[in-house]
C-alpha cells in the first residue's frame, strides 16, 4: 500500500476526529444543532493549521479518546453565566431591588444554581459528619449534650459581638462570601442577585446553619459574609473571566493559570471535578455562555437572529482548543453594583450617663452598609474607647455596636442633611454578660467630595430600656464608596 496515501488517509481521520469532538460540544450547547455545527466547522476551518503535519504535531487526542467513545466522555456545558450578556426587559431596571434569585426573567441559568446549591449542602452535611466522627478534644463538640442539642442553644443564644479575628472576619468571611456570590453571579444572576443569594447562604446555610453546631451566630459575620463577599466576589468573577479570556494562563503558565481558577471559585471547579470523576454531570458546572440576540441590519428594520457562545474545552493530554472569544460587556444600564458598598472610619465623642458611673471620653468608629439611594442607607456601626470611672486610673474597655438606618433630604444636592435611627448593644470589658441593649437617634450631614469620598457628621442619642441610661455621641467620619461609588 501507498505510504503516502496511508499517512494522508491517517491525518484526514484524525482531523476529522477533532471537528466530531467540538462539533459534539457545539451541538450540545445550542438548541438548533446544524446551525452549531455549522458554526463550529466554520470555526475549525480557521483553527485547524492547513498542513496535515502541522495538524498533527499541534493538536493530538488522547489514546483514550475515541470516535466509539466520545460520547461517554464528560463535557463542560456552556451555560447563560454572564448577566452582560442576557436581554433584559426594557423596563427591567425601573425597579433596580426587584429580585430574581428565585426565577430566570432575563435567562439566567437556574438550573446550575440550585445544582450547585445542592452541591453546597452536600459539601456542608459532609463537613458535619467528619466533625462528628473526631474525638472530642479537637471537634469540641460534647457528644453527651448531643449534636443538635448544642446547635439548639446556639441558636437561641444568638447573635452575639463575636471575639474572632480580624483576619477570619475581614479575610475568611468576605472570601466564602464572595463564593457564595460566585455560584450565583456565574448562573447569569446580576450583582443584586448574587448578593441577596449570599446572604441567604451565609446566613441560613452557615451562620444559623453548619457553624452553629460549633458556636453562636456572629453578628459581625451576617453583616460581613454577604456584604465584602459581594465586593471581593465581584472582583474574583471579573478576574476569572480575564484569566479565561487569556486562555486560562497566568503569567503564561497553566499551572498557575488553574490554581487561580480553583481558588477564585472552588464551588465550580470541584463540581467539575467530580464531574470528570464520574465521566458524567452530575452537577451543573463549568463557565462560558451562550447568548441569542436579534440584530438588525438593512434600512426596512430588519433583523437577523444570531448566536454568540465563548467557551474554553479541554483536548487530549493537557492541549485545548479556544474559540474566537467576545470579550465582555460594560452594561452600565444597572444601577445596582458594588458602588452601593460605603465603609467608613470616623472619631466621635461619647458623654456617658451617670448612671454608668464611668466618664464618656473619645472613640474610634467603624461602619460597613449599603447606601441603597441617595435617599436612604443601612449600616452596621461599631464604636469603641477606653474610658475611666474616676476613682483608678485603670481602663475600661467600651463597645457599642447597631444596625443603623439613615433618611437624607436634599437628594440631589451634594450637601445632604439625613435622619438616623437604629438600634444595639452597649457592651463593657468585653464580657458579653454586660451588654444592654439600646435603641438611638440623631441627626446628621452628608457632604459628597466625589463619586468614592464623602464626609459625614452626626449627632445620636442612645436610651437603654434596661439599665434606664441615656447617652450622646457626636462622631466625624471619612466614606469609601466602592467600584464606581455613588452615581
Amino acid at each position: 500500500m501507498d505510504t503516502n496515501k496511508t499517512s494522508s488517509k491517517a491525518n484526514t481521520q484524525h482531523i476529522k476526529r477533532i471537528a466530531l469532538a467540538v462539533s459534539l460540544v457545539t451541538s450540545s450547547l445550542l438548541p438548533f444543532h446544524s446551525f452549531a455545527q455549522a458554526e463550529a466547522s466554520q470555526d475549525i476551518e480557521s483553527q485547524v493549521p492547513v498542513s496535515s503535519q502541522q495538524a498533527e504535531t499541534d493538536v493530538a487526542l488522547s489514546p483514550a479518546i475515541t470516535v466509539e467513545n466520545l460520547d461517554e466522555i464528560y463535557r463542560e456545558m456552556a451555560t447563560n453565566t454572564r448577566f452582560e450578556n442576557l436581554s433584559p426587559a426594557d423596563d427591567f431596571f425601573e425597579s433596580p431591588y426587584q429580585v430574581s434569585i428565585f426565577s430566570n426573567p432575563n435567562g439566567e441559568d437556574s438550573d446550575r444554581l440550585w445544582s450547585q446549591t445542592n452541591s453546597i449542602f452536600a459539601y456542608g452535611f459532609g463537613v458535619i459528619g467528619l466533625i462528628a466522627l473526631l474525638p472530642e478534644d479537637i471537634s469540641n463538640w460534647d457528644k453527651e449534650e448531643g449534636v443538635f442539642n448544642k446547635w439548639t442553644e446556639n441558636v437561641k443564644s444568638g447573635p452575639v459581638w463575636d471575639r474572632d479575628t480580624g483576619m477570619l472576619n475581614l479575610i475568611g468571611h468576605p472570601y466564602f462570601g464572595g463564593v457564595y456570590y460566585q455560584v450565583a453571579r456565574k448562573s447569569g444572576y446580576r450583582q443584586w442577585d448574587s448578593f441577596v443569594y449570599a446572604t441567604i447562604m451565609s446566613t441560613f446555610y452557615w451562620e444559623y446553619g453548619i457553624e452553629a453546631f460549633a458556636e453562636v451566630p456572629s453578628i459581625q459575620d451576617l453583616v460581613i459574609t454577604p456584604v465584602l463577599g459581594w465586593a471581593y466576589g465581584e472582583w474574583a468573577f471579573n478576574t476569572e473571566m480575564d484569566i479565561r479570556e487569556d486562555g486560562g494562563d497566568v503569567w503564561g503558565s497553566s499551572i498557575l493559570g488553574s490554581t487561580a481558577l480553583f481558588f477564585l471559585d472552588p464551588v465550580d471547579s470541584m463540581s467539575v471535578g467530580i464531574n470528570n470523576m464520574f465521566g458524567k454531570e452530575i452537577i451543573r458546572a463549568g463557565t462560558g455562555y451562550v447568548s441569542f440576540n436579534e440584530i438588525p441590519y438593512g434600512d426596512a428594520g430588519q433583523t437577523d437572529s444570531q448566536v454568540s457562545f465563548n467557551i474554553s474545552l479541554q483536548m487530549g493530554d493537557g492541549g485545548h482548543y479556544s474559540p474566537s472569544t467576545a470579550k465582555r460587556s460594560s452594561r452600565a444600564r444597572d444601577p445596582i453594583d458594588t458602588g452601593i458598598i460605603g465603609v467608613s472610619y470616623g472619631v466621635g465623642q461619647t458623654e456617658l450617663d451617670d448612671l454608668w458611673e464611668v466618664e464618656g471620653d473619645t472613640t474610634t468608629e467603624y461602619s460597613l452598609g449599603l447606601y441603597f439611594t441617595r435617599q436612604f442607607s443601612s449600616r452596621v456601626t461599631y464604636s469603641k474607647g477606653k474610658f475611666t470611672d474616676g476613682f483608678s486610673p485603670a481602663e475600661i474597655n467600651y463597645e457599642n455596636y447597631s444596625l443603623d438606618s439613615q433618611f437624607y433630604f436634599n437628594s440631589e444636592s451634594d450637601f445632604r442633611p439625613y435622619l438616623t435611627t437604629g438600634f444595639g448593644e452597649t457592651l463593657w470589658k468585653k464580657d458579653i454578660e454586660t451588654k444592654r441593649f439600646q435603641v438611638n437617634a440623631g441627626v446628621g450631614a452628608h457632604y459628597k467630595l466625589n463619586s468614592n469620598f464623602a464626609l459625614q457628621l452626626d449627632w445620636r442619642f442612645y436610651h437603654s430600656t434596661n439599665a434606664n441610661t441615656s447617652d450622646h455621641n457626636t462622631t466625624l467620619r471619612f466614606v469609601y464608596f466602592l467600584g464606581k461609588g455613588e452615581r
